[in-house]
């Protein structure tokens, strides 16, 4: 809960009004501290999901500055496209789900489960358009040193508490170990649902050789963009 409003406002691409605005409708996760506003970089970036919002390149930044930064959300997906994935309704898919993950044996499943169905009830992961992205809004201790992001296409579309009222059919399941690839992973999956290409062969359910190009084309686009702002800040230093 590092951020103030000025930050938010970069963050988001919009005005300090528009923040302030936000936070009198009751729309924008934000905790009044000593007199003033402050934000958590996950929930932010949660809340522009949701609400189809573009983000500025810096939401990336985090505080733990050596850690390898994550960039290859195809190699975060390579090996985990699930097909005809079973389940009737939200807690049966997710079962479903941690089921395939490609997770080390010593996770506890039946604990990311509870941990899944717990983030669930402060807000649905569905963003509209029959996708849901199922995570937890902070990592834990899991295991796993790098992240794992889950795609399964269901067999029967299900209720998932979605704002647009609209079944989901896709889910993107995210496990991370660290806070900093948590918000590089749900960052690059919010960008590429947004690329005309990506989106079409997930609509489609396409086949995996169909899937990972798209995922590729989208790491390498976002990959310039963020070579073009860390370029940009060291021409005006």
């Amino acid at each position: 809960m590092q951020l103030g409003v000025r930050d938010a406002a970069g963050l988001m691409n919009v005005s300090e009004k528009t923040i302030y605005r936000w936070i009198k409708q009751n729309k924008l996760p934000a905790y009044r501290i000593n007199e003033q506003y402050r934000f958590s970089r996950a929930e932010l970036l949660e809340w522009a999901t949701a609400q189809k919002i573009n983000v500025s390149a810096e939401i990336f930044g985090d505080s733990t500055q050596d850690e390898t930064p994550f960039d290859s959300l195809a190699d975060a997906l390579r090996g985990s496209i699930h097909y005809r994935v079973g389940g009737t309704d939200k807690t049966s898919v997710l079962e479903s789900v941690i089921q395939i993950m490609p997770l080390p044996q010593e996770v506890d499943r039946t604990f990311l489960l509870k941990v899944l169905l717990a983030r669930e009830t402060m807000g649905s992961t569905a963003i509209g358009g029959g996708i849901a992205i199922p995570h937890v809004r902070n990592p834990i201790v899991m295991h796993i040193t790098k992240p794992v992001v889950t795609l399964c296409f269901l067999e029967t579309p299900i209720d998932f508490g979605a704002l647009d009222g609209k079944p989901v059919h896709t889910l993107f399941a995210i496990i991370s170990p660290t806070i900093r690839s948590h918000l590089s992973v749900l960052a690059r999956l919010t960008f590429a649902l947004r690329q005309s290409e990506f989106a079409a062969v997930i609509s489609s359910q396409g086949s995996r050789d169909a899937i990972l190009p798209a995922v590729a084309n989208v790491d390498a686009s976002l990959n310039m963009k963020n070579k073009a702002l860390i370029e940009s800040r060291g021409s005006a230093e």
